[in-house]
């Protein structure tokens, strides 16, 4: 095996895979197991705040300005992916980057909406009394329409991982577990 850099910091895959199974514990619970829905809820905000922290804090690849390029770039970069010829990045790829920021954008609206449902609806939680019952119930498919596009944008970022694996010949998810990369 040639040699390894560190690329992800523990902060950063911790965050991850933690995500990963709050986002699908949440997706997969609701009205029988509410409470556990709400608690994958508030944990996965949690992780969304403490990810945005770390984008302006963090080591050198897990911060914002390692992988927020101009938008021509990702999609040059997406183009030449899909022809297998798009470039290597030891970090994030510019697509990686705005499908990291669209994720956190849409994981974060899904929480902002599932608390006032939850405040409105079930007059519960950290925003209980703040919203009427109507609020919250009107809240409800939207919660329910940005978690699926969410959900939608992370069958896309798998397959990206996928593709780009297989055309940089390199398991970027072994990488997302032990932070290393070849340089």
């Amino acid at each position: 095996m040639s040699a390894q850099v560190t690329v992800w910091d523990p902060f950063v895959r911790v965050f991850h895979w933690t995500l990963v199974v709050g986002f699908a514990v949440a997706y997969l619970t609701e009205d029988d197991l509410l409470t556990v829905h709400v608690w994958a809820g508030y944990a996965v905000g949690i992780l969304v705040v403490a990810r945005i922290i770390w984008g302006f804090i963090g080591s050198p690849h897990a911060r914002f300005s390692d992988f927020v390029y101009a938008p021509s770039t990702a999609f040059n970069y997406v183009r030449e992916l899909l022809r297998f010829r798009g470039a290597r990045y030891l970090g994030h790829s510019p697509g990686g980057g705005y499908m990291v920021i669209l994720l956190l954008i849409l994981v974060g609206a899904t929480v902002v909406t599932g608390l006032i449902v939850y405040g409105g609806d079930k007059q519960a939680g950290p925003l209980a009394g703040m919203f009427t019952e109507a609020t919250g119930e009107a809240m409800e498919e939207w919660h329910e329409v940005i978690s699926n596009i969410t959900l939608g944008l992370i069958v896309i970022h798998i397959s990206a991982v996928l593709l780009a694996s297989f055309a940089h010949h390199e398991n970027l998810v072994r990488a997302m577990v032990t932070g290393k990369k070849r340089p």
